[in-house]
């Protein structure tokens, strides 16, 4: 096995008074990278994935960042001794030096809307804050400048590894509609690169969809949202688990803000199989 490689950038965060890894995490070469967009659908997917290669115990809110830590919240001396491979969680726009990525895209209307509300959890905006307000700041990344806006996001990991072998994408949506036959791909993409055999037989995905459930990690939630590292500092009284849909943008987007999305993203929203609305071309 290669030795590892230390990435360059020496760029630290600090949470809770704890250095994390961050960009300065050591990468080994049978890393898996799971990466999207924050509000894509990147908890859930977590989820699903430990449910199914972890079978000896659930996956809940206060294990998950043993089983498949997040880079921002986890010291790299702690994420080096994670048991190998590892499947790492990561928001960051294109990393040349990630060797294996699963990436999570969402269509962007519905990403807005959830990320509306995780802001109005972590206290960045008031509640009685527009949607209308908030839509072009969103556009323009200014709630949290180190990831980019969405579209710059997705378009950078598209642009650089779309079509590779080591490079596997999942539209939350088809996620949403068979996530047995998306969770079964997973399963194959990671076998096949550095993985032991996953048993991903009917019976053990239903389970790992079923302990993963909108319902159930609402429930998780209620009892351990003090405890996880991402929620324990923010509003109680507002889920980070919200409704877990597809769509619903519909019902909560002005028209006005669903035209400022398509028109500054309506191409790779087309190229990604979103229907647009506006008549953006």
């Amino acid at each position: 096995m290669p030795n590892p490689t230390k990435v360059a950038s020496k760029v630290w965060e600090v949470v809770t008074g704890k250095q994390v890894a961050g960009r300065g995490l050591t990468v080994f070469p049978d890393d898996v990278f799971l990466v999207s967009y924050p509000r894509s659908g990147n908890t859930w997917t977590r989820f699903l994935l430990g449910n199914l290669i972890y079978q000896d115990e659930p996956v809940t809110f206060t294990n998950i960042e043993s089983r498949i830590p997040e880079i921002y919240f986890n010291p790299d001396h702690k994420m080096r001794k994670l048991p190998r491979p590892r499947l790492i969680k990561s928001h960051e726009s294109f990393q040349p030096h990630y060797p294996r990525i699963i990436y999570i895209v969402r269509d962007p209307r519905d990403v807005a809307v959830s990320f509306y509300h995780h802001n109005v959890k972590a206290g960045n905006i008031p509640e009685d804050y527009s949607m209308e307000e908030f839509i072009p700041r969103f556009m323009a990344a200014e709630f949290d400048t180190r990831w980019g806006s969405w579209h710059d996001n997705v378009l950078s990991w598209l642009a650089m590894r779309q079509g590779r072998s080591e490079f596997l994408m999942l539209r939350y949506e088809d996620m949403k509609k068979n996530p047995a036959q998306e969770l079964a791909l997973v399963a194959k993409f990671l076998e096949g690169c550095c993985f032991r055999k996953i048993d991903a037989s009917p019976e053990k995905l239903t389970r790992a969809i079923e302990l993963s459930s909108p319902q159930r990690m609402r429930e998780l939630e209620k009892l351990q949202a003090k405890d996880w590292v991402l929620t324990q500092k923010t509003r109680q009284d507002k889920p980070f688990v919200r409704t877990a849909t597809a769509g619903g943008w519909k019902s909560t987007l002005s028209e006005k803000s669903v035209a400022q999305i398509e028109q500054g993203w309506g191409k790779l929203m087309k190229e990604l199989g979103y229907e647009l609305t506006t008549g953006t071309r």
